[in-house]
């Protein structure tokens, strides 16, 4: 007799069986994702999370984040509270006609990324340019008041 772990149900008690219940969570997967769309194929997500890179240097911080195929003009970048927001849009439109038929495909993506920045930064003074599909953007940092000792009378 094959000793193991029981589960118990309201109808009484049965064998629990891992690979029956590793088969029951694949199916209900491949459930929730055909699900995703009226084909029943898998499509991408209309937002993606671009890769950044932050680096604090002595009077600035530097965020450099790569959005290939983005225009400068499709892209919104704001500061508020030591967070960082940055929004793009992209829209590519081809068509190609060859032998009597026409075809067309149309491309949008999103970009969006939300970062709280190390520092305290004065969002008036950030620059930013976009080259290569690379945007870098240059915050300067708050300067930080030492702290005064009050001496007690």
């Amino acid at each position: 007799m094959r000793q193991g772990l029981v589960r118990w149900t309201p109808s009484g008690m049965s064998k629990w069986d891992p690979f029956e219940e590793i088969s029951r969570m694949q199916d209900r997967l491949s459930q929730l994702f055909s699900e995703l769309s009226p084909s029943g194929e898998m499509r991408t997500l209309d937002t993606f999370s671009p890769m950044m890179d932050v680096q604090e240097k002595d009077k600035e911080i530097v965020v450099k984040v790569d959005t290939p195929g983005v225009d400068k003009k499709d892209v919104e970048i704001d500061i508020k509270n030591n967070m960082l927001y940055i929004n793009a849009n992209t829209h590519r439109e081809t068509e190609e006609e060859k032998e009597g038929y026409v075809m067309r495909e149309r491309a949008f993506s999103r970009f969006a990324r939300t970062f709280s920045l190390p520092a305290n930064v004065i969002a008036d003074g950030a620059k930013a340019k976009l080259e290569d599909g690379v945007l870098t953007i240059n915050i300067p940092k708050a300067e930080i008041e030492e702290k005064q000792k009050i001496l007690i009378e």
